[in-house]
């Protein structure tokens, strides 16, 4: 049987324009505040300036936002080196579950860990990143990765990755793909009977939007019915 868990997701991720990291922890906010087993759901904000939209709170009915005036990069260097606060002191009250949106560990009292990391891009190509990214990411990720109770991860390419590069044992690590929007979906006017091959994202080299474009040619040059790709 399972028994109801107090969750706090860190948001801080999702509170300016949603790219896509911000957009897949807000589309993770909407169905864990469904609370289907009894779950509870604590939203943790900070920023200076940035507040919570207001329709947050009516697409995720069933959270709490804790939201807090603490500049993001000033809570990130005492928690990225102090790993002080815990964030119960923050005023969240005592939690089951702390989820970290990014590879690093969102200090706790007592609560179990979980980190996210889409991929290892800031240690393969440390040059592409910046600010904390590059001086925090790099040092701590190995440790915080193997001190977490649970590592998300999008990809099994990712997975291995992590065996490989960090040495995280396998029972430690859960693939989680990311599902499909429930965006509505457009009357098909004027849209092919194939559909299209969608890629939508921020155009940057770890997106390797390149070999898809080679993989997509060679593709057509096989089979000339493929449906068209666009990039988004």
């Amino acid at each position: 049987m399972c028994h109801p868990m107090r969750i706090l997701l860190d948001y801080r991720p999702a509170l300016q324009a949603r790219t896509g990291v911000g957009e897949y922890l807000h589309q993770v906010a909407r169905h864990l505040s469904r609370g289907r087993f009894g779950d509870s759901l604590t939203l943790f904000t900070s920023s200076w300036k940035d507040r919570p939209d207001p329709s947050l709170q009516r697409d995720c009915p069933g959270a709490r936002v804790s939201d807090h005036r603490i500049p993001v990069r000033l809570l990130n260097l005492a928690w990225h080196n102090l790993e002080w606060p815990p964030i119960e002191w923050l005023g969240t009250g005592d939690q089951d579950v702390v989820c970290s949106p990014h590879p690093l560990l969102t200090p706790t009292r007592r609560a179990a860990q979980v980190v996210t990391i889409h991929d290892i891009d800031f240690l393969h190509h440390p040059e592409r990143t910046r600010a904390e990214i590059r001086r925090d990411y790099p040092r701590l990720v190995g440790d915080h990765a193997r001190r977490a109770d649970q590592v998300i991860v999008s990809s099994h390419h990712t997975a291995a990755e992590l065996i490989q590069t960090l040495g995280i044992a396998k029972e430690r690590i859960r693939v989680c793909p990311p599902g499909a929007p429930t965006w509505q979906q457009p009357p098909r006017t004027g849209v092919p009977e194939n559909g299209y091959l969608l890629f939508m994202g921020t155009l940057e080299p770890r997106k390797n939007v390149g070999l898809l474009l080679a993989a997509y040619g060679q593709l057509l040059a096989r089979r000339p019915d493929m449906p068209r790709l666009v990039l988004a």
